[in-house]
């Protein structure tokens, strides 16, 4: 039962009815026994700096949860962020702190990489596509190399933020071959789509699905649908699929730690 003593804890994004982070994070608030609530807050990107303002203001608020399309633009109105958070150029987790200061963090690539792990799929040693270059991207491409992949192509619709991308990731990791690339999936162990393409009826394939090769893995970020078009196909042509779920699922207790201004593992 939500009480006067109910600490607020948000999730920002538009549109926000597709997000499962809700029904996750109040569950491991349950579980833990806490007096806490999130909940879902659809907010324009223009609107985004009145948001964080307001926040600072709400002295019963522990802290929100950023999503698409605000990760890159949420980064910039955070009073500090993690080392990590900086050089992937997102956040997706923010705490507010008592004096209202709002602190940040990323961790989708940490989840996404967790997720695939657990799916015995370690990306260490392997040959992977990375579709987007976004700030999901960013943080999986990161993340991917942090693990060891053999090599990270990046493609995206507008080449420059891939080459962007590719660079800043070989910058912190010299040790793997980070390149754009286009989306030909033909050669490679591993192809993720970070964008948002999937997410509603109609929308075009993020790379050619008919190049697909039975073995491959095809992950998703994507929560809703749980199967996108691209997973049905990937499928179809006897490659492994990955879906979007994984990623938050295997975040979930970090963001929840994070906000809560606990110590969270790697």
């Amino acid at each position: 039962m939500i009480t006067g003593h109910t600490q607020l804890f948000g999730i920002i994004a538009n549109p926000v009815a597709q997000v499962r982070t809700p029904q996750v994070l109040n569950t491991i608030f349950e579980q833990r026994g806490l007096d806490a609530i999130l909940v879902p807050m659809q907010v324009d990107t223009e609107a985004l700096p009145k948001a964080f303002e307001a926040f600072r203001g709400f002295n019963n608020m522990g802290g929100f949860i950023v999503t698409v399309p605000h990760k890159t633009i949420a980064l910039h109105l955070c009073d500090e962020v993690s080392v990590a958070a900086q050089n992937i150029g997102a956040v997706n987790t923010i705490r507010r702190e008592e004096n209202g200061r709002l602190v940040g963090d990323m961790f989708d690539g940490r989840g996404f990489v967790r997720g695939l792990a657990a799916e015995g799929w370690g990306p260490g040693g392997r040959h992977v596509l990375l579709v987007g270059a976004g700030g999901a991207a960013a943080a999986i491409g990161y993340a991917l190399a942090e693990a060891g992949v053999r090599s990270l192509t990046i493609a995206n619709r507008t080449r420059a933020k891939a080459e962007n991308l590719a660079a800043r990731i070989g910058e912190f990791f010299p040790a793997v071959r980070v390149v754009a690339g286009d989306t030909n999936p033909q050669g490679f162990d591993m192809i993720i789509n970070s964008t948002s393409l999937g997410m509603r009826a109609g929308d075009e394939l993020p790379f050619p699905a008919d190049l697909l090769k039975s073995g491959q893995l095809v992950a998703e970020i994507i929560m809703k649908p749980e199967r996108t078009k691209i997973m049905d196909i990937a499928a179809e042509r006897g490659c492994h699929v990955h879906e979007g779920f994984h990623m938050l699922t295997h975040q979930a207790e970090l963001m929840v730690n994070y906000m809560l201004g606990q110590e969270y593992g790697v």
